[in-house]
């Protein structure tokens, strides 16, 4: 009786562990329209939460060179910072098969409000909205995190 209780309560575990895995969105993440690419992480107490910095730009500099930044940030101080490197999203909470929470997008200088949904192994589905109403999605493919190109090139 104990050895069959223990056995199902490990099963149970893993059970809850693959569901918990199946809506991972850790991974590194190439954006719908395929300029950036956002790893994206486990994060705060417990590892509970997911947080998203961008690790990778089609067109990393500007014309002249220099680093792109955050032009469009609504706060003058933090129009110099680089786009590569910058935390975009912060301790999006699970919910149900679904991280939901906000996302700063660079483009605009703007906060959505977004849930990141793993739709397979290679796809994760954005969906966010400003002021609930302006509303979209897009879907971002899996791609080999950028240290592990970085790596197999030598």
């Amino acid at each position: 009786m104990r050895l069959a209780l223990s056995a199902s309560l490990l099963l149970a575990g893993l059970t809850a562990a693959a569901a918990d895995t199946a809506k991972d969105p850790s991974g590194t993440w190439l954006t719908g329209d395929g300029r950036a690419k956002i790893r994206i992480d486990r994060c705060g107490p417990g590892q509970k939460l997911v947080c998203g910095k961008v690790v990778w730009l089609k067109t990393p500099t500007f014309d002249n060179g220099a680093p792109r930044t955050d032009l469009k940030n609504p706060d003058p101080k933090k129009r110099a910072r680089p786009v590569i490197g910058l935390q975009l999203i912060e301790g999006l909470k699970p919910d149900d098969e679904k991280y939901t929470g906000e996302l700063y997008n660079i483009e605009e200088g703007k906060i959505y409000t977004v849930s990141l949904e793993r739709e397979s192994e290679a796809e994760l589905n954005v969906s966010g909205c400003m002021l609930k109403i302006l509303c979209g999605s897009q879907t971002w493919t899996r791609v080999p995190d950028v240290n592990q190109q970085a790596a197999n090139k030598n």
